[in-house]
């Protein structure tokens, strides 16, 4: 079997590599060329810019691949794109979509693969449906064989999942806990969450290539771990040996006072919802899959690779000083309204 990654070395799509390999796969990477010392032995890597149409046909030439997965494509152009490029040449497209797409306010805590898609919190989310939409027509019309992936919150050795931060990650939230400092948490912290280590998504993924019932379908894959997000700060701050001291601030205020932060999508379109994934449609056709990176586990895996590699901790001054002016104004008001409690205006 022989397999193209659009990609291939990401947050998600390195694990499904290395997965592909160990399961015998001939595995074609088309990337720039990034993270090339990480990519286990035997995968051949094209070096082109996935836009260049001209030379990503030179690239492959005239292979033709049981299966195409796509894991940078997120807008419709970029899909239309695609289609041009391997339209007759892959058995399979498998694009990378997201669970983010998922109907929002949520009208059920309960989300499958029938539940409606719409979001009109966060362009990312509206870009993927179109991009969905777009494949499925082309299926329906012309039998391109697309499989939808939809992934909610998954994160490697190299990321930990937090609530609220930054631009460049979540390192500034493990060095306020580090620094005894208080950690900002969407809402009352209460809300459902499922986070899914990497190789447990690889599980999933690799399960549907080459299978053709999974043809012209949407599959979710997620762990069927579900936490809240007090618990999720409350996990990384024990792995670190640390006290947490969370700060709960409301997902409405944060989305507009952290405007330059793109919370508002991240959060109203995605995190403040509580949801949990009903995973069995995937099962059925993957009965391999399950959860065996719970997250207590998951995350002392990240935290050992980060704390032991300095690339992967890069301070975000703005964002650290943004928090502590969020809490300073927010205790000020708390100060100001109780100041005035019991007096008649």
């Amino acid at each position: 079997m022989k397999a193209l990654l659009i990609g291939g070395t990401g947050q998600i799509s390195m694990a499904i590599t290395r997965k592909l390999v160990k399961d015998g796969w001939e595995v074609d990477l088309l990337n720039r060329g990034s993270r090339m010392a990480d990519l286990p032995e035997g995968v051949h890597s094209i070096v082109a810019d996935i836009n260049d149409e001209a030379a990503v046909l030179q690239g492959i030439g005239d292979a033709h691949y049981d299966c195409v997965g796509e894991f940078i494509g997120f807008t419709q152009d970029q899909v239309e794109r695609d289609y041009r490029l391997f339209r007759g040449r892959t058995n399979q497209y498998l694009y990378i979509s997201s669970a983010s797409a998922y109907g929002k306010p949520v009208r059920s805590y309960l989300i499958d693969e029938g539940t409606t898609l719409t979001n009109p919190y966060w362009q990312y989310s509206r870009d993927k449906i179109a991009c969905e939409e777009f494949l499925m027509r082309k299926y329906r019309e012309e039998g391109f064989p697309v499989t939808i992936v939809r992934p909610s919150h998954t994160y490697d050795e190299r990321h930990v999942p937090v609530g609220v931060h930054g631009r460049h990650g979540s390192w500034q939230v493990l060095k306020r806990m580090l620094d005894n400092k208080p950690v900002i948490i969407q809402g009352d912290g209460t809300s459902l969450w499922t986070v899914t280590f990497n190789t447990d998504f690889a599980v999933g993924y690799t399960g549907l290539m080459g299978n053709h019932q999974a043809i012209g379908e949407a599959f979710q894959i997620t762990s069927d771990e579900t936490l809240t997000w007090n618990q999720i700060h409350e996990t990384i701050a024990d792995a670190l040996g640390v006290t947490l001291h969370p700060y709960h601030v409301s997902s409405d205020f944060l989305s507009q006072a952290g405007a330059q932060f793109d919370l508002g999508g991240a959060l109203l379109g995605d995190k403040a919802h509580s949801v949990v994934f009903d995973n069995r449609k995937l099962k059925r056709l993957v009965p391999q899959m399950m959860t065996t990176v719970p997250f207590h586990r998951g995350v002392r895996i990240a935290l050992d690779y980060i704390l032991s590699h300095p690339e992967c901790q890069t301070e975000d001054p703005e964002f650290d000083e943004w928090c502590d002016r969020v809490i300073e104004e927010t205790e000020k008001a708390k100060q100001r309204l109780t100041s005035g409690a019991g007096k008649v205006l």
